[in-house]
């Protein structure tokens, strides 16, 4: 599925580079590993090339979902539900957990909006930010641009 060298998606830690893909003998059995470096916080993993479909792994979005992601952004008419911000935060993580760049871009809008109404736990807070560095280096790699453009475009969606 990828290469080295190739750029990929981890759920909830973000864009990573394939440096490498290892063979391990593992209980006696030999396993393949993708040995995927996050590039936000230099953190390795070795993730099974048989799960990788298990764990959520991807590749980085076409520029033609990036403005599908835009547009979730934009949304304006959803019902933002009244649960506890414990409930709320559990089901945030669920859908950053997922991999999901729309569950993502979902999350980071839903989170905005609530922080126009009232003010955000500590939890919340740093889980909207989590979501907003993930999105905006994918869709400033998708859309080979300066992250701190892509971060403006973003900024700008909410004022």
């Amino acid at each position: 599925m990828f290469a080295q060298g190739d750029m990929a998606v981890y759920p909830a830690h973000g864009v990573g580079i394939i440096e490498a893909i290892e063979t391990q003998s593992i209980g006696g059995v030999n396993q393949t590993f993708y040995v995927m470096k996050i590039l936000d916080n230099d953190m390795t993993i070795m993730i099974p090339t048989t799960n990788c479909e298990n764990v959520g792994l991807r590749s980085i979005i076409s520029s033609e979902e990036v403005d599908k992601v835009l547009s979730i952004l934009m949304e304006r008419d959803i019902k933002i539900s009244s649960q506890t911000w414990n409930r709320r935060y559990r089901d945030y993580m669920d859908k950053i957990k997922t991999g999901s760049v729309f569950e993502v871009a979902a999350v980071l809008r839903d989170l905005y909006l609530l922080s126009d109404d009232k003010e955000l736990s500590y939890g919340e807070r740093k889980m909207m930010d989590t979501a907003k560095s993930l999105l905006i280096k994918e869709i400033s790699l998708a859309r080979n641009e300066d992250e701190n453009k892509v971060e403006q475009q973003v900024a700008k969606i909410f004022s």
